[in-house]
């Protein structure tokens, strides 16, 4: 008797494994440019697969993780936006507003500390937040599975994704990570400026010199100071600045996190990918423009303890006190921001709502 129940147990579990053998997930093609570096941060416990890509791309637009069903994650990270929604702050199921500036979701599989202070060091971890956060989807995890479990289609699509049908919150957290793993911006005509295929302007070959370039007025050499922190194809470094912001800084940014005193006021180093399209800027939107952007580290550095030393002290001119670019300089590096538009990403139908 105890043999046959074995031997039935072993049966059924034959069957389901051919069933689930027949369901196996396959792996995702991530994309990329040789020069973006293959220092990809993908955990072993969720490979990215194309079942499971499918599954967190309807799960970013998905409304049922709201606590009114009225937002998404796409609702604060619109495509046509790079991902940002436009705003100084994104309001929140309860009308309020948030403390922070939504940053743009792009490149991710590069990037190790998520949020503007880092507090995050997984795209699994990171999502939790803005779904749980009472002023923003306001809704926790375990509501988000019984929704879920209510709607038709989800079983079947967890299934394919993770060879069980059962949802639960770290499927949910691990889908998301998966999809937004994929929001890979590669095709701006600095890409292709990079790839050999595009051929920049005068003004935006300019601008690039200055961008990247340090002011060394003793070997006179302009500069914009701009490459210590967006230097390389990505055009960000997994660094956390003060930026001269503020003399006293509202927001304590890293500090947070690291409860060390010299990261008072300092904030992850942000992609400048589609930056024209992601206005307004700083991690409290207190700039609408790029002119502006250009305006506050071409003359409002503010001094501090923990002022980034890359602002200390650099001036295209012997002696100067500021940056000291002229107009025709600010416009030539706004040129070549604008060469990191990526049409091809803010269009891409594998990014948008499949509904």
């Amino acid at each position: 008797m105890r043999w046959l129940i074995l031997s039935i147990f072993v049966v059924c579990f034959l069957i389901s494994g051919l069933r689930f053998a027949d369901n196996k997930a396959e792996p995702y093609p991530l994309v990329y440019p040789a020069n973006f570096g293959g220092r990809i941060n993908v955990p072993s416990n969720n490979p990215t697969t194309r079942e499971g890509v499918a599954l967190g791309r309807k799960l970013f637009y998905e409304k049922k993780l709201s606590a009114d069903n009225s937002m998404s994650c796409g609702t604060c990270h619109r495509q046509k936006l790079a991902f940002t929604d436009g705003l100084a702050f994104s309001v929140g199921v309860d009308k309020s507003l948030t403390s922070r500036n939504s940053m743009s979701l792009v490149n991710l599989l590069w990037v190790r500390n998520f949020f503007w202070d880092g507090r995050s060091a997984s795209l699994e971890d990171q999502a939790v937040f803005p779904m749980t956060n009472e002023h923003e989807m306001g809704q926790s995890l375990e509501t988000s599975v019984r929704k879920l479990q209510q709607t038709p289609g989800y079983r079947e699509m967890f299934r394919k994704a993770f060879g069980e049908g059962d949802i639960d919150a770290d499927k949910i957290r691990k889908a998301l990570a998966q999809f937004e793993r994929t929001l890979i911006s590669a095709d701006s005509p600095y890409d292709r400026y990079l790839a050999g295929t595009y051929q920049p302007t005068p003004q935006e070959l300019r601008g690039m010199n200055l961008f990247m370039d340090a002011p060394a007025p003793e070997r006179q050499v302009r500069g914009a100071n701009c490459g210590h922190c967006h230097g390389g194809p990505k055009t960000f470094k997994e660094l956390f600045h003060n930026n001269g912001l503020d003399a006293e800084p509202a927001d304590s940014g890293r500090e947070v996190v690291s409860r060390q005193a010299e990261d008072k006021g300092r904030f992850r180093v942000p992609t400048l990918r589609n930056i024209a399209l992601t206005a307004p800027y700083m991690h409290d939107g207190r700039f609408g423009t790029l002119d502006e952007v250009l305006d506050h580290y071409n003359e409002h550095i503010r001094d501090s303890p923990t002022l980034s030393s890359f602002l200390k002290g650099v001036s295209n001119e012997k002696g100067g006190r500021t940056l000291m670019l002229t107009s025709g300089e600010k416009a030539d590096i706004l040129a070549f921001l604008n060469m990191l538009t990526d049409t091809t990403f803010i269009n891409n139908p594998a990014f948008s709502d499949p509904d």
